[in-house]
């Protein structure tokens, strides 16, 4: 909101009509405020759709009111050749198209003598791509691309980020691939659309993981060229501003998503009026009676508040000027998010909330913003403890400003930001002004490839890809990324003051570790401001810190990873853990590895060959299988084996014939996963009786086996079999199979509780319907086996001296094993005993049950497990 106008109502009005004058527009939310925005008099809340429209000066360039033209749209208008589009709809999408282009050409030199075809290409190529597709919105899906575009105008991007904005979604949703745009566009357009390209067509198991994957692609890409993510933010932006066409469970799923990455994200680049727009947007969706309640709260006080500042800046435009100092004064309010976290943080209402609007001065240099402080400082009283000098410690993404609160007229307390105009050019276009700057100073086009001074701008980039490296778990990564994106910072001095930026809350073991690893690895203590303090002690804007260190210290202590704050110094920490530790921790893994590979019926030597493992290695960035090992023993990274081995399973699977895959129990499924669906041969059979017209029943004659069991699967031979842990049978126990998925064949007795519960819930859900038709007969072979079966029994008795060692001998008497034992008694009263015998029949396990029976002062024996 800017108030240098004479009539700011007159100018509202103006934006007004220029809102309204867009479908699009009408159809979305409205937000407090925008630097750039069109304010409504009903509520005081501006239009998104309009908030990066108006503030250039495109609309009073003389355009021709036909210019740009748009040869396939507008043959489309005259000739009504496309059937998925409506008239009224295609008319919206030249306007919107036109408007693109000229705002593009607001901000270069000479607009109308510059060559736009390659925008207007890549306008029309998307519109083919995208015409038979709708958006939840019933728009034409062009609709999106093209807002995208419009918005990055606003922070004045080059055009190969047009291109590319206008081409993000082609290759995501239509047939159209990155080959094609490359060949059409060139390869720097590619490279951003596929930066921008999300990773949905491939496997992964969890939604997590698929996240986690998307952003680590879009921080490489970003790593390589920023203009990715602005692009990303724009999309993320358009969404958000068409979120309410979504059902609630969405709506708070996206929301959540933007407000833990992408507005923060929007704040390290420095674009803050996307960062204001996107939290105001995800405080309507999860917080809506609180957004709307601010929303007239606010609006009510609006005439009051505007009175108000308006005093305040001619007071200051009049002191300013008086100084002989040149300034431009505007006024913004505070947008809801910032009041909404304020209330809840300081547990406060709107009405204790004074400082809700700020005043801006933007001069000519920095000694003329210090001279500015001085005479705020002298017409209003600072408010102690509210005193910001980022021009000195500037942000970590490169924003510079003096920040002070001060008590104004009627002791209301408003901030007041002073800034130069290289500052403000910063804090309004972000990261994209340095080398936008840059670029017409030299008269060369804008790009987003960094140089050295870049770098420096965008350290926490760096940091965020170091953390890649070490980061397997998804879960893990999501939190570091939360982390590391939160721009809450803390500024401390060394002792040869240098200044250090840290997250708010962080600890002398974050300093240490950002000023080195070495440092951080052999610190046994710090000093803060001259005294010694506790490893917990939180760190305070302007504190000076001296790390103290030692040879004879080795390393640091696990308990420091849930003291530091910074993901960096975690990272860190872990790192040299894992160092240490990397022997035992690959034998430990390797040994999980197998483990879980055996369980799965499987043998190392078939899952752990180069061609399976090859694609996992790339996949979590290991340069070896050692660290593949190493990850996994270590168990910090999240990394098991339990997620590694059934990938090398799959890729081991879909080597095999079909025919091997078959015996197996295993098939492709029409996306290429691996699926388990082992078949029953009588089925078959039966299928091909049928498709012959054989009408006779189908009968398999059941043969003896040789496994360990004796057991006998009906129809299949050769089946990997498991006795059930839950109900242990033993010869004679009537017993049923259930085919597990990896493990063959699990042998349960009829009346196990587990299988008593798949059968009475089978009709309660599909899923339960398909654990019961995985139940298949099983019997004992009437050759019996020579094997050995673990029984569980329970034994209660009256408790007196000698009892275990009556029972004990009673059972060793038959010749039987005693694999564990429990004894549970009350003095004087009762003991009971739980136990795990080792029987090889039914009739040698119903003789020692005779035999404990026998044993005086039992009460009781039962089969436990039931």
């Amino acid at each position: 909101m800017s108030l240098t106008t004479d009539n700011p109502r007159e100018e509202d009005a103006q934006r007004n009509a220029q809102a309204d004058s867009s479908t699009e527009q009408r159809n979305q939310p409205r937000l407090p405020y925008s630097t750039a925005g069109a304010r409504t008099e009903d509520s005081g809340a501006i239009d998104p759709a309009t908030a990066f429209r108006g503030r250039h000066s495109y609309l009073a360039t003389p355009f021709p009111e036909d210019w740009p033209a748009l040869p396939l749209l507008e043959q489309g208008l005259e000739e009504e050749i496309y059937e998925n589009i409506s008239k009224e709809m295609l008319q919206e999408v030249v306007n919107l198209a036109r408007e693109l282009v000229q705002s593009y050409a607001a901000y270069n030199v000479n607009p109308l003598s510059m060559d736009y075809s390659r925008l207007i290409r890549a306008i029309e190529f998307a519109f083919k791509a995208h015409l038979p597709q709708r958006r939840s919105t019933g728009e034409p899906y062009i609709i999106h691309p093209l807002s995208v575009a419009l918005a990055l105008t606003d922070i004045e991007v080059d055009e190969d980020t047009l291109v590319a904005a206008m081409l993000h979604d082609t290759v995501e949703d239509t047939g159209v691939t990155i080959q094609t745009i490359g060949e059409i566009f060139g390869s720097d357009i590619a490279g951003l659309v596929d930066g921008v390209t999300k990773l949905e067509k491939m496997t992964y198991t969890s939604k997590e993981e698929l996240q986690a994957e998307n952003f680590r692609k879009m921080f490489l890409a970003m790593a390589k060229d920023i203009r990715v993510v602005l692009i990303k933010l724009a999309d993320r932006l358009h969404n958000m501003r068409t979120l309410g066409h979504f059902n609630a469970v969405k709506q708070e799923r996206i929301s959540r998503e933007t407000l833990d990455i992408y507005a923060p994200l929007a704040g390290r680049l420095g674009v803050y009026r996307w960062k204001w727009e996107l939290e105001d947007l995800c405080l309507r969706y999860l917080d809506s009676s609180a957004y709307y309640e601010l929303v007239g709260a606010i609006s009510q006080r609006r005439t009051e508040r505007e009175s108000y500042l308006q005093e305040v800046m001619e007071n200051l435009r009049t002191a300013v000027k008086e100084a002989g100092i040149h300034s431009d004064i505007e006024g913004r309010p505070k947008h809801f998010y910032s009041i909404y976290r304020k209330m809840k943080s300081k547990d406060k209402h709107l009405n204790e909330i004074y400082d809700l609007f700020a005043c801006r001065v933007v001069v000519d240099t920095v000694t003329d913003c210090y001279a500015v402080l001085g005479i705020v400082h002298d017409m209003y009283r600072p408010m102690p403890g509210r005193f910001k000098d980022y021009i000195a410690m500037p942000k970590s993404n490169g924003y510079q400003s003096l920040h002070t609160t001060v008590i104004g007229p009627r002791g209301f307390p408003f901030e007041v930001q002073i800034r130069t105009q290289s500052m403000h050019r910063t804090a309004e276009y972000g990261v994209a002004a340095h080398w936008r700057y840059k670029a017409k100073q030299s008269g060369q086009a804008a790009s987003g490839h960094r140089t050295s001074e870049d770098e420096d701008r965008l350290n926490w980039l760096r940091q965020l890809l170091d953390w890649q490296k070490d980061m397997h778990s998804s879960d893990e990564y999501m939190d570091a990324l939360r982390s590391g994106l939160v721009d809450d910072e803390v500024y401390v001095f060394t002792p040869k003051g240098d200044v250090i930026s840290l997250p708010k809350g962080s600890v002398p073991i974050d300093m240490a570790y950002a000023i080195h690893s070495g440092v951080g690895n052999h610190m046994f203590g710090a000093k803060v401001n001259g005294r010694i303090v506790p490893m917990i002690y939180e760190l305070q804007n302007g504190d000076i810190v001296e790390i103290m260190t030692s040879d004879k210290v080795h390393g640091p202590s696990r308990d420091w990873l849930n003291i530091v704050k910074s993901s960096s110094a975690k990272n860190k920490i872990n790192h040299w853990f894992k160092q240490e530790m990397k022997d035992e921790a690959i034998s430990r893994g390797r040994e999980m590895v197998d483990k879980e590979i055996r369980k799965d019926g499987f043998v190392s030597l078939q899952l752990l060959r180069p061609e399976y493992l090859q694609p996992l290695l790339k996949r979590y960035s290991f340069k070896a299988v050692d660290d593949l090992f190493a990850a996994i023993g270590h168990g910090a990274s999240g990394l098991s084996a339990a997620k590694v081995v059934p990938k090398l399973r799959d890729e081991y699977i879909k080597s095999l014939s079909e025919d091997e895959r078959t015996r197996l129990g295993y098939r492709i499924g029409d996306h290429g996963q691996v699926l388990y669906n082992p078949v029953n041969p009588i089925l078959v059979e039966a299928q091909e009786n049928a498709q012959k017209g054989i009408d006779q029943p189908v009968t398999v004659v059941p043969k003896s086996t040789d496994n360990e069991f004796g057991i006998v699967v009906e129809g299949i031979e050769n089946c990997l079999l498991s006795l059930a842990r839950c109900c242990n049978p033993v010869p004679g126990d009537p017993i049923i199979g259930f085919v597990t998925r990896g493990r063959g064949v699990t042998v349960h007795r009829r009346d196990c509780t587990n299988i008593r519960h798949i059968l009475t819930s089978s009709m309660d859900s599909p899923e339960n319907r398909e654990n019961a038709s995985r139940l298949i007969d099983v019997h004992w072979d009437s050759e019996g086996s020579q094997g050995l079966y673990h029984v569980p029994i329970v034994i209660t008795a009256r408790d007196r001296r000698h009892l275990l060692g009556d029972i004990s001998n009673a059972i060793a008497e038959e010749r039987v094993s005693i694999i564990s034992g429990q004894m549970n008694a009350v003095k004087d009263v009762t003991a009971t005993l739980q136990m795990t015998l080792e029987v090889n029949s039914q009739s040698q396990f119903d003789r020692v049950m005779g035999r404990i029976k026998a044993v005086r002062d039992v009460v009781d024996v039962r089969r436990g497990g039931v």
